[in-house]
C-alpha cells in the first residue's frame, strides 16, 4: 500500500484520495453518515463530490488537434454546381404561388442551406408571407400547410433539378488537387433528400466531379445546422477526429453544420448572381485556405 509524500497537505491530496477511497472501498471517517457493509464486511457508502478534481485550480487541460486537415466536405448547389441556387428558389417560389400566396426571391433564397421541408417551414415564419397568407386564408401557416407545400415541392423540384446541374468554374479542379496532390479524401453535405442528390451526382461526374462520400439531408436525424450530415461522411470515409475536417459551404446553416460538428469551416461568399472570375476567384480562396490549415 502505497502512501502519500510528507510535502503533500492532506487538503490538497483529498480530491485525489476520494477516487482512490472509491476503488478502494476505503472511506474517510468523517464522511460515515448511513453505512453499509459488502459481503466481505468493508463498509460503503455515497461519496459526496467528483472523482480527481482539485477545486482549488484555475486552469484545466484541453486537448486539440493540431495534425493535417484528412477530408474536405462540401455543399453541393451554390458551391460546386448551380451558381446563385437557382433550383431550389424557382420551385419554392412556384410552390407559395400555386398556394395564392406569392413569395420573393430574396424570401425564397432566405433559408437556404437547410432541408428542403425546413425550408418551407422557415419561410413561412417570414412576417410578410404571414401577413400575405392572413390576408388570403384569415388565418398563419401551420405545420399542415408545411408538410403540403413540401409534398408538392418534390416532384416539382425533381422534375427541373437537372436544368441546374453545370458545375461552378474552378470546382472541379479544385477538388482534383485537393484529392490527387494534397492526398484529402472528399465528403458532401446539402439539403436536398437522397432521391434529388442522386440526380446531381450522376450530372457531376459526367463533368468530373466525384466525392468519395456524399451524405443527404433525408440520412440524418435533423440537417443542417446540426452536426449529423458531417459525422456520418467521417464515418463513410473513416476519417477522425473530425477536426482533421474542413467543411466549405455558401450558406450561413452549412457554415454552421460545420462548427458545431468541430471542424473547420470556410464560407463562400458572394456566389448568388456572381460572374465565373469571382466564383473561380472564391474556389481559389479555398485551396489556399486548405493548403494553409494543412501545412500550418
Amino acid at each position: 500500500m502505497w502512501t502519500l509524500p510528507k510535502i503533500w497537505s492532506r487538503q490538497l491530496a483529498r480530491p485525489l484520495m476520494t477516487g482512490i477511497q472509491l476503488m478502494t472501498g476505503i472511506r474517510h471517517p468523517a464522511s460515515d453518515t448511513s453505512p453499509t457493509y459488502d459481503e466481505g464486511g468493508v463498509k460503503l457508502h455515497q461519496v459526496e463530490g467528483s472523482l480527481l478534481q482539485n477545486p482549488r485550480t484555475e486552469y484545466r487541460s484541453v486537448r486539440k488537434y493540431q495534425g493535417k486537415v484528412k477530408a474536405v466536405i462540401l455543399d453541393w448547389a451554390g458551391t460546386v454546381l448551380d451558381c446563385g441556387v437557382y433550383s431550389p428558389a424557382v420551385v419554392f417560389v412556384d410552390v407559395f404561388e400555386n398556394e395564392g400566396v406569392p413569395i420573393t426571391m430574396e424570401e425564397a433564397r432566405g433559408p437556404m442551406g437547410a432541408h428542403k421541408k425546413v425550408h418551407i417551414r422557415k419561410i413561412t415564419y417570414i412576417d410578410s408571407v404571414r401577413l400575405r397568407w392572413k390576408e388570403k386564408f384569415g388565418r398563419y401557416p401551420d405545420e399542415s400547410d408545411v408538410e403540403r407545400m413540401f409534398a408538392n415541392f418534390v416532384p416539382m423540384q425533381l422534375a427541373c433539378l437537372s436544368s441546374y446541374t453545370k458545375m461552378i468554374p474552378g470546382a472541379v479542379d479544385t477538388v482534383k488537387y485537393l484529392q490527387k496532390v494534397m492526398g484529402l479524401k472528399i465528403g458532401s453535405t446539402t439539403g436536398f433528400t437522397t432521391e434529388m442528390v442522386d440526380i446531381l451526382k450522376e450530372a457531376a461526374q459526367e463533368e468530373g466531379y466525384c466525392p468519395d462520400s456524399s451524405v443527404a439531408a433525408d440520412e440524418v436525424p435533423q440537417a443542417r445546422p446540426f452536426p449529423y450530415m458531417v459525422w456520418l461522411n467521417a464515418i463513410r470515409l473513416d476519417v477522425n477526429p473530425v477536426e482533421a475536417i474542413v467543411k466549405v459551404d455558401d450558406t450561413v446553416d452549412g457554415i454552421r453544420e460545420g462548427t458545431s460538428a468541430g471542424c473547420w469551416a470556410v464560407g463562400l461568399a458572394e456566389t448568388v448572381g456572381s460572374t465565373d472570375i469571382i466564383v473561380f476567384i472564391k474556389w481559389e480562396v479555398v485551396l489556399l485556405r486548405c493548403r494553409a490549415i494543412m501545412w500550418h
